[in-house]
């Protein structure tokens, strides 16, 4: 029986209280908890058990700006956020550079999401800041390149998405996975280093409605944005997939 994956699941944002509550109070590792163990369902029994072959562990990179020890964990994830993974602030500026040291390293490896997906590119030299195209929200199609074809083994991938900021090029030696007509990066790949995605796998209908009705409610989204993105949220999403490939490449010598 081989060991459980050590995953440290760096909490980037708190997810609002609606959210949080069906949770467990728990935050995003109470959701990514949710999505891998999903996922590893999704998987099957013979690849990695969902209640024993996973060990999650959390951490909070913004207040308390604490850290796994690398040596303690065979991955992070970085989640996303409402933050912008272009300011510079300290709590972010050490993100990128813990970022920095795992990617310097061969063993353990990254995850990113989003705001995580940004950080991921910003650490490794790319312009990351806001797109030109504004919003991409709730079920959207990414356009898959060859190699994302055969990572997540699917010809198109459909994701919930939430996010102004994008990676603006793809750094030198890493390989595209996919891009939208609103995001030309929508993931990054590097063979047993990381996986990047700029949506959402671990999103429901119910997280991504109440972050939008927030929004729509604070003014930062108008009316017409909320209403034609919730009718989308309840859209059939690859997020359980996107997370089973998530694993497989965690799993891979």
């Amino acid at each position: 029986m081989q060991p459980p994956l050590r995953i440290a699941v760096l909490e980037c944002d708190t997810p609002l209280p609606a959210v949080n509550a069906r949770y467990n109070n728990e935050g995003y590792y109470g959701v990514f908890k949710t999505l891998l163990k999903s996922s590893a369902e999704n998987l099957g029994n013979s690849r990695l058990d969902p209640d024993t072959g996973l060990q999650i562990t959390k951490w909070d990179v913004i207040d308390a700006q604490e850290y796994p020890r690398l040596e303690d964990v065979d991955a992070v994830l970085l989640t996303g956020s409402k933050h912008n993974s272009f300011e510079d602030i300290p709590w972010i500026n050490r993100l990128v550079e813990f970022t920095q040291q795992v990617l310097a390293q061969n063993r353990v490896r990254i995850l990113g999401i989003c705001f995580g997906h940004q950080i991921v590119g910003r650490a490794l030299g790319a312009k990351v800041g806001r797109s030109d195209q504004g919003w991409e929200i709730a079920v959207c199609d990414m356009d898959l390149t060859e190699k994302g074809k055969e990572l997540f083994g699917l010809e198109k991938l459909r994701v919930q998405q939430m996010h102004q900021d994008v990676v603006h090029n793809c750094p030198s030696g890493v390989t595209l996975l996919g891009h939208s007509p609103r995001c030309a990066v929508q993931g990054m790949y590097a063979p047993r280093r990381f996986v990047t995605v700029q949506g959402h796998p671990e999103f429901t209908r119910e997280i991504e409605d109440v972050i939008i009705q927030s929004r729509a409610k604070a003014g930062v989204l108008s009316e017409d944005q909320a209403q034609e993105a919730l009718a989308r949220t309840g859209n059939e999403h690859d997020g359980v997939s996107i997370g089973a490939t998530f694993l497989k490449f965690l799993l891979e010598g």
